[in-house]
């Protein structure tokens, strides 16, 4: 059932079912191994099926490869070395007290046109010949499928969530059998659907849930761009375990990580968002209407540090000699192309000393000062929003944090640090709340493909942005456009990846915006320096134009907007 594509020339197949079931929040719990360039431990699944989200779908066919009538050949997995680092007890001390309120998304519409098909998703696979039927026929078991790719599954196994203690709060059925699928799948909808104002209470259950004892190996096999997980008996999706276990390794040669060392010489990783976004760092739903929550524990050597798209700035924990923790968290739902992760020997880069005159205006929002009082009409689903946080909406400049290796310690100084106050700032001048709470700015190795690249909290700048005669200039503007997408691209998105368009124009757009803002130019100037910009990039579309085929020139049928989007360039 492998597909053969080409991820630079062909569609990525989007195969992941979520119009029966919607990943509601995963929990990762990883080691970073340098010497093997493998990361592997556990990602565990709290899952919602789609009674609950949708209405009656049109069609029970899912986007699934299958060039004949051939059936999936699943295995129970042969016993597998596990690695005793990610069975370990969850501790209730793990530092959640700097949690920080989340950013806003457009409004859901699943309550209107139900949860699409895949296949109305990945409008650029159009071929019949790729789609297998996957709902439910009588005796047939329900069939969970991921998107998966690069990866070394090991082990499937459903969670026990009921015997977390206290769980019993989220049972509404006192009558249950204890152990009982149903019990359990009762559990994990609870807690789901838990309402914002509780997100602290619901993150602690998510990670206490996550380490519970396993109940039972599934059945589950992979192919090229695929995992299909299934149990026995499980007909329906509201059969199936709510909370899954998947033990996996990474690949060297996954095309979601990039392996190499930085500008002093030093081992480092990255993910990017390309050439086919995360699935080749953990399983997941690809499609971007599959938005959910994530926190993650990630265990390196202690002289690593970890970066994460995730709301709190976190902090290494010693968990023995010679090897650190960290642990980030995200209560925004996103879709799970936008998780980010960076290890390095990054260096932080602080300020140098200054007068509180020349110190930029900042005003944090203190987690214990947090409400939730309604400053504006939201209408997307219910998660902890800063746009109903009367304190973020003054937040002109919201916390921020410079990392780099240490040879371009000096040049961060310079630059980086003396443009983010003064981008921020124009950036909320222009339109409002900042989406995220806080921002950290990484300076990635030489090898990255592009000028920038923005994702929840984190933004990937190129080391190109610092230097030569005009570095203010093209830092700045890049600084900008990757802060506008904020707004484009991450809290807003389309519904399909063919449609990234839309958000890089509007972030092109308003890097012009926020860099005339941040340099405080007059009216007349602004609109000189832009009218400039936009004829110079004029003809450079003209230029790519009469070098590009004349089907990369056609688009194709817009689709609907939803949050929220796929990490930006």
């Amino acid at each position: 059932m492998d597909i053969t594509l080409d991820p630079s020339r062909d569609d990525l197949p989007l195969l992941a079912n979520t119009s029966h079931m919607l990943v509601r929040h995963y929990a990762l719990d990883l080691d970073v191994d340098f010497e093997s360039q493998v990361i592997e431990g556990t990602i565990v699944l709290f899952l919602e099926d789609g009674n609950r989200f949708k209405k009656p779908s049109h069609s029970s066919t899912e986007t699934c490869p299958l060039e004949s009538n051939e059936a999936f050949n699943f295995r129970m997995p042969e016993p597998c070395p596990v690695p005793v680092t990610n069975a370990r007890t969850f501790s209730s001390k793990m530092a959640y007290n700097d949690f920080t309120i989340c950013g806003k998304g457009e409004k859901d519409t699943s309550d209107k046109d139900g949860n699409h098909d895949n296949w109305e998703q990945a409008s650029g696979i159009s071929s019949s010949k790729y789609c297998c039927d996957t709902g439910d026929h009588g005796s047939e078991d329900f069939l969970l499928v991921l998107d998966c790719c690069d990866l070394s599954v090991l082990k499937v196994e459903e969670v026990d969530v009921a015997a977390v203690p206290g769980i019993e709060k989220f049972t509404r059925s006192p009558r249950l059998t204890v152990g009982s699928e149903v019990l359990r799948n009762e559990i994990i909808q609870e807690l789901v659907t838990m309402p914002a104002d509780r997100w602290r209470e619901q993150l602690d259950y998510y990670a206490r849930c996550s380490q519970a004892p396993g109940c039972g190996e599934l059945f589950f096999d992979t192919d090229t761009w695929s995992l299909q997980i299934r149990k026995k008996g499980a007909q329906t999706a509201t059969d199936f375990p709510h909370a899954v276990r998947i033990w996996y390794k990474t690949k060297p040669e996954g095309r979601s990580v990039t392996w190499t060392s930085d500008q002093s010489g030093r081992p480092c990783v990255y993910t990017i968002g390309s050439p086919i976004n995360n699935r080749a760092l953990f399983p997941c739903q690809e499609p971007p209407v599959a938005m959910s929550t994530w926190q993650a524990t990630v265990r390196a050597a202690a002289s690593f540090v970890v970066l994460m798209s995730g709301e709190n700035s976190a902090k290494p924990t010693q968990i023995r000699e010679g090897c650190s923790s960290w642990h980030y968290y995200v209560t925004m739902p996103m879709p799970a192309s936008t998780f980010t992760v960076a290890v390095g020997c990054w260096t932080e880069v602080m300020p140098e000393p200054c007068s509180s005159d020349d110190r930029p205006s900042e005003r944090p929002v203190p987690s214990s000062q947090a409400d939730f009082r309604c400053v504006g009409v939201c209408g997307h689903m219910e998660y902890p929003c800063r746009f109903q946080n009367a304190t973020a909406t003054t937040q002109e400049v919201i916390p921020h944090r410079v990392f780099a290796p240490v040879c371009l310690k000096d040049a961060c100084q310079e630059t980086l640090l003396r443009l983010i106050p003064s981008c921020l700032s124009a950036a909320h001048s222009v339109l409002g709340t900042h989406p995220f709470s806080r921002l950290d700015v990484l300076v990635v190795p030489a090898n990255f493909p592009s000028l920038g690249m923005a994702s929840p909290h984190i933004i990937f700048l190129s080391q190109s942005t610092l230097t030569g005669s005009s570095h203010l200039h093209l830092c700045g503007t890049r600084l900008c456009h990757e802060i506008a997408h904020a707004w484009f691209g991450l809290a807003i998105g389309a519904r399909d990846w063919t449609e990234e368009w839309l958000s890089e124009g509007f972030a092109t757009h308003l890097e012009d915006v926020f860099w005339a803002e941040a340099q405080q130019l007059s009216p007349d100037e602004a609109q000189e320096q832009q009218e400039l910009r936009a004829c110079l990039r004029w003809h450079r579309l003209q230029d790519e134009l009469r070098n590009s085929s004349e089907e990369m020139q056609v688009l194709r049928l817009l689709c609907a907007g939803r949050h929220s989007g796929v990490p930006s360039s």
